[in-house]
């Protein structure tokens, strides 16, 4: 009974094989997911990619907003611009010294 179902399912299988629509079927299967130029590998890496530009395109769009609140805030507030022109650009007044305080780096042995 065994040999009888194994028998069988060898001649289903070798009629399956024989099959040319089967076989393009495979070989066009096979071309697609390797050997095109648009393969499973090329579209995970493109993927990727695309994941990696959002996510840039999403800090850049955060980091304009906040650059346009500055600028908004630094144009209609003069208290903020002198601040701002002190803080980064070391600026002073004509009767004023500036000191410059540095932390050092503690070294870790």
């Amino acid at each position: 009974m065994m040999n009888l179902l194994t028998s069988v399912n060898m001649k289903r299988a070798l009629d399956l094989f024989r099959n040319k629509y089967f076989l393009v079927t495979v070989a066009f299967v096979v071309w697609m997911i390797f050997f095109d130029k648009n393969d499973l590998y090329s579209q995970y890496e493109h993927k990727q990619q695309l994941n990696k530009l959002e996510q840039e395109r999403d800090f850049y769009q955060k980091e304009t907003a906040q650059v346009t609140k500055d600028l908004d805030e630094l144009n209609s507030n003069p208290q903020k611009l002198e601040k701002f022109a002190r803080e980064k650009y070391l600026m002073k007044k004509q009767n004023e010294d500036v000191f410059v305080i540095v932390k050092e780096k503690k070294k870790e042995d």
